[in-house]
């Protein structure tokens, strides 16, 4: 019990830390959007350098925030069923949707992304448009650091509904 409450606490600071990094991605995103409408509009000028630099961002946060989001519960979720069940039906739940499809899924992207990452950083790739980004190999690469960071978070949420079910009465192991 000691090692999942340490590995609970351990990946979901992590994830907080990352989860709070990355909301500051968004600042910048914001600022950056904001410069390529004043610039598209008023100056009537365009980048498509800067126009992709707003989507690699988007997609940095997209990516590296979905471990955060599945910690702080905020992830989709068809809640018709699920807001009247009980703490333990909820770990129930939570447990066996991390089991069988959530921690499959990151192992699988994980895998399927290898290669993709690999050959992309070989071939030294770029952006195809003139004017783009250089180096797009590193916001692939971003994928599967995203699935790891996700598959642990997932096992830390199997954990938890694990000791959730575990536990005497009906109350959920709210922190570790």
């Amino acid at each position: 019990m000691k090692f999942i409450k340490a590995y609970i606490h351990f990946i979901e600071n992590l994830n907080d830390k990352i989860g709070n990094w990355v909301s500051w991605l968004t600042a910048l995103l914001t600022l950056v959007v904001c410069y390529d409408v004043f610039v598209r509009y008023f100056l009537k000028e365009s980048s498509v350098g800067f126009q992709e630099f707003e989507w690699h961002l988007f997609a940095i946060i997209f990516l590296l925030s979905a471990a955060y989001t599945l910690k702080i519960d905020q992830h989709v979720r068809v809640d018709v069923f699920y807001t009247k069940m009980s703490e333990k039906q909820k770990a129930f739940v939570n447990l066996f949707g991390a089991i069988i499809f959530l921690i499959p899924f990151c192992v699988v992207a994980i895998i399927a992304s290898k290669y993709f990452v690999i050959n992309s950083f070989i071939m030294g790739e770029t952006s195809p448009d003139a004017g783009g980004l250089p180096a797009r190999y590193i916001l692939k690469a971003v994928i599967p650091i995203s699935m790891f960071l996700l598959l642990l978070q997932g096992i830390a949420l199997a954990f938890r509904s694990f000791l959730t079910l575990i536990s005497s009465g009906n109350k959920s192991i709210k922190k570790v």
